[in-house]
């Protein structure tokens, strides 16, 4: 068993435009689901309308995967302005020092 035991750690996950992407496979998926709807009798009489309901599964999933991850994302912003303002005196997120109150 030790010959699979892993050696290093994982690398960090890769961050990136999470919410874009999602909203993106939505729209591609809606799209073919609509731009299919039109044959949908050449599709039944092949019995491949799964193509169709494949396409709106997709989209229907999608729309609680964006529900997902913008919930992800703010949650993610509201802990990072927790550290930030625990921090005492660091910078904010748009890069400027802190404002002081004026004497």
């Amino acid at each position: 068993m030790e010959k699979w035991t892993p050696k290093h750690e994982a690398p960090e996950p890769l961050e990136g435009p999470v919410v874009a992407t999602i909203v993106g496979g939505t729209v591609v998926w809606f799209v073919l689901f609509l731009v299919q709807l039109p044959f949908y009798g050449w599709f039944d009489d092949r019995d491949s309308t799964w193509w169709l309901w494949t396409c709106l599964a997709g989209g229907g999933l999608g729309f609680i995967g964006i529900w997902y991850v913008r919930r992800r994302d703010a949650a993610i912003k509201q802990a990072q302005a927790a550290r930030d303002a625990t921090a005492g005196g660091a910078a904010r997120a748009d890069g400027r020092a802190p404002a002081t109150p004026a004497d």
